[in-house]
């Protein structure tokens, strides 16, 4: 590998590494503002940024759910009759 190739992979590894900062990391980023509205504005953003990534997912449409429900059937009893036919006598 030439050199600019493991520069290019070492920025993006770190870029990947900081934007990947745990929840925990911007909670105590807030505990360190001495002004209290401004402390108080930072909860109130990770408290709506937490929000939004704990939105349920949107209810499916049922005959899907009910497809794949027949279809994990089907897996189940074809793993089922190989087991049987792996066993015969055990």
């Amino acid at each position: 590998m030439n050199s600019i190739t493991v520069r290019s992979c070492f920025a993006a590894l770190i870029a990947l590494a900081l934007s990947a900062a745990p929840a925990a990391a911007l909670e105590q980023n807030c505990r360190f503002i001495q002004a209290k509205p401004g402390r108080e504005a930072c909860y109130k953003r990770q408290e709506e940024e937490l929000a939004v990534k704990r939105k349920p997912a949107p209810a499916t449409d049922e005959s899907k759910a009910l497809e794949t429900l027949r279809q994990l059937r089907q897996d189940d009893d074809a793993v089922y009759r190989s087991i049987n036919n792996i066993c015969r006598g055990c």
